[in-house]
């Protein structure tokens, strides 16, 4: 997807869908993270940050894959995830025009507050 919300050659609306939906839930948003700052890690290591029964975890882990945001890897009895971040550059890109209208909104509120008179208050 490009700035303009156009999709990007070889990305579908479909795929761009996949991967808004899959950030939308906080634990996959989690697993994300847990991914970007641990590196790859088995299943086991991700379910034992998360209060829940791992075949729910699973089914987070199948979310994120098919959105192409993590990939999987068997190692002996474990399978190992890894983070897959083109997609999240994709999402960046498509969020940076909206960056810019808050950053240039926030910048003129800050602006109208430096030419506000003070308030003494006593």
């Amino acid at each position: 997807m490009t700035a303009s919300g156009a999709v990007e050659a070889g990305t579908t609306e479909a795929d761009a869908d996949r991967v808004f939906a899959a950030l939308g839930s906080a634990v996959r948003r989690e697993v994300l993270r847990l991914l970007r700052d641990g590196g790859p890690q088995p299943v086991q290591a991700l379910a034992d940050h998360f209060d829940m029964r791992r075949p729910s975890l699973s089914e987070h882990l199948r979310v994120l894959r098919e959105a192409g945001l993590v990939s999987g890897q068997r190692s002996g009895r474990q399978r190992i995830y890894r983070l897959e971040a083109v997609p999240l550059a994709e999402v960046q890109d498509w969020l940076h025009p909206y960056e810019r209208f808050w950053r240039g909104r926030l910048k003129d509120l800050g602006a109208l507050l430096d030419r506000m008179p003070d308030d003494d208050v006593t």
